[in-house]
């Protein structure tokens, strides 16, 4: 507790009793007030609005000192209010932290903002304002308390949200019940409200960036001799598709693979929200072309589709054009699925994800996808389709037990084409050892083509992989 700069005039308190202006004390609790920054924030917006609508403001960076300074006067006005009616005033520091808040809530995920940046953290599940779980990356899942004072408020967070999401026009009401965007930290948002009792919040952090084969080794995620053999594999310019469950670690892993690459090679990503962000990495990809897909606007056009919407399907025929060597989606689930095989079929070394409880089920998924795309095709030229177009499925496993949560590598698939009937034969060349971990067991058809990009066949002689060398860590981070 702080007191106020000594002042030589009386002032009457609420009481009506004269009180010297230097016994008014600052008082400095441990957090801002949740009311007064709402109101803060209600003040600013306005006034920014105001402001905005005057003289556009187009940088970021410059919108942010517009709203430190709206926020400095706001507060200052405040100050005197506090101090004319004889009422206890806020330190110094009580009034950085309300400002901070009030940042948060303008330009981050308000109350939310300090979980974001935990690097902890790798999940938020909210189930309506009050119902709030924190999951973190060695396993644990810890409740934590409300970030908001009402399902309407933390609805307008996520409408703030949403307004202010650059690039694509985003919204959420009622009409679009639906929000998915990427934060600036790089972190994916899911919302859903008036569809559900309450409103519905998921926040899944990407918390390494910058991650290599090598790297993985030392989490967990891979042996050595995988490592070696995946490397060559991007080297030779295999199209590969990894698949596993939500949170295993595709994207990572994709991540990893995509580093492999080399320096001055021209490719694109494409995702539905940005998550990969290879182009933040410009030492490593000065070549890349990131494209994201748009949901457009709220009206329709002539053929029922959002005004301005940009599917994954139309950005992965796009980047056909775009004299690119790779193409990467960040995760098939739909329609996008034929494109990106074409690529597959017509490019050197593609990646993409796939939501699969194993190798072989992401075979059949990716068929399945085919079959719903819209376009009339048979299960016997889908599975064609496939087998002309992906060369190896990588399947990585996630492991809850009392340990910890761990992540690895557990399958390896090499599609060799059409068999006699209409699944494409396939050879196992990693598969799961006695802890479930990808070991050594067959030669790839395609070893040759791995051997001229500089794998070493004789690690495939590793019946037990090299994990021995290695302690079980806690897997990808994801």
């Amino acid at each position: 507790m702080s007191t106020a700069e000594q002042v030589p005039n009386p002032l009457p308190t609420n009481d009506g009793k004269a009180r010297p202006l230097h016994a008014v004390v600052e008082v400095d609790d441990e957090a801002p007030n949740p009311t007064v920054v709402n109101d803060v924030r209600h003040a600013v917006a306005e006034a920014m609005a105001v402001r905005l609508q005057a003289a556009p403001v187009a940088h970021d960076s410059d919108r942010r000192e517009l709203a430190r300074g709206l926020i400095a006067a706001e507060l200052a006005e405040r100050r005197r209010t506090l101090v004319r009616t004889g009422e206890p005033v806020w330190s110094r520091g009580q009034e950085q932290r309300t400002s901070a808040a009030v940042m948060a809530a303008l330009f981050g995920v308000g109350r939310l903002q300090p979980l974001v940046d935990d690097p902890d953290v790798e999940n938020i599940e909210v189930d309506g304002y009050d119902r709030v779980w924190l999951c973190y990356a060695d396993g644990r899942e810890v409740q934590h308390p409300p970030i908001a004072d009402s399902d309407a408020e933390l609805i307008e967070v996520l409408q703030l949200l949403a307004a202010r999401n650059g690039g694509a026009e985003r919204m959420f009401s009622p009409a679009h019940p639906i929000l998915h965007l990427r934060l600036p930290d790089g972190s994916r948002l899911a919302a859903m409200a008036w569809t559900t009792r309450r409103p519905q919040l998921v926040i899944r952090r990407h918390r390494v960036h910058d991650v290599d084969l090598d790297d993985l080794v030392r989490l967990g995620t891979l042996d050595t001799v995988l490592a070696a053999f995946l490397r060559a594999a991007v080297r030779a310019g295999r199209n590969i598709v990894v698949t596993g469950l939500q949170n295993a670690g595709k994207t990572t892993l994709i991540r990893a693979l995509a580093n492999e690459f080399d320096l001055n090679e021209r490719f694109a990503t494409v995702e539905k929200e940005y998550e990969l962000h290879l182009d933040d990495l410009p030492e490593r990809h000065p070549r890349v072309v990131p494209m994201e897909a748009r949901e457009g606007s709220a009206e329709s056009d002539a053929l029922g589709r959002r005004a301005g919407e940009i599917t994954l399907s139309e950005l992965v025929t796009s980047a056909l054009r775009m004299n690119l060597r790779r193409i990467i989606v960040g995760e098939v689930r739909g329609a996008e699925v034929l494109p990106m095989l074409e690529a597959m079929s017509t490019g050197d070394g593609s990646l993409c994800t796939l939501h699969a409880r194993s190798a072989q089920h992401g075979i059949d998924r990716i068929v399945t996808l085919c079959l719903s795309a819209g376009v009339h095709m048979s299960e016997t030229f889908a599975y064609r389709l496939l087998a002309g177009s992906v060369d190896f499925v990588v399947h990585i496993e996630l492991l809850d037990d009392k340990a910890g949560r761990h992540r690895f590598v557990s399958q390896v698939i090499e599609i060799n084409g059409l068999g006699e009937g209409s699944r494409p034969t396939t050879t196992t060349v990693f598969g799961p050892g006695e802890d479930g971990r990808a070991v050594p067991l067959h030669h790839p058809d395609g070893l040759a083509r791995l051997v001229r990009a500089g794998f070493d066949p004789s690690l495939l002689s590793h019946r037990a992989g090299t994990w021995s060398a290695w302690p079980l860590g806690n897997g990808d981070p994801r």
